[in-house]
């Protein structure tokens, strides 16, 4: 599975922004899907989790009620909105793919293919 995100780019504060993970070489109708994201000198942090139908959705506590995670497996993509952009959302986002499901450790589970990431620059 090739996963490729896209839809980064530079925004100002208070702005939003749909993040997309679109998959090719495979399906993905059967997989977990994550966004995380990383920005330098920091851990990696884990942003949300869904499953492969939709039906059970996770997101980390330091975005809950900003982010909004979705997916349309007939386009073989998840997204990935962003509202009201802080500066702290500068990072690289990247997103992950395993075949389990998410769980409450979905933060700490082991993803089998990642992509290369998209920038998200906010300014302020």
């Amino acid at each position: 599975v090739q996963l490729v995100e896209s839809g980064g780019g530079l925004v100002q504060a208070g702005e939003s922004l749909r993040l997309s993970c679109t998959a090719s070489g495979s399906t993905l109708d059967y997989s977990a899907i994550a966004w995380f994201r990383r920005t330098p000198g920091k851990e990696r942090e884990g942003i949300s989790c869904i499953t492969s139908t939709g039906g059970k959705i996770y997101y980390a506590d330091s975005v809950k009620g900003r982010f909004t995670i979705s997916r349309d497996n007939a386009k073989n993509t998840v997204y990935l909105e962003i509202h009201s952009l802080k500066a702290e959302d500068t990072a690289v986002y990247y997103c992950a793919e395993q075949p389990f499901g998410c769980g409450s450790n979905w933060e700490k589970h082991e993803y089998d293919y990642w992509g290369q990431g998209t920038q998200v620059t906010v300014s302020s």
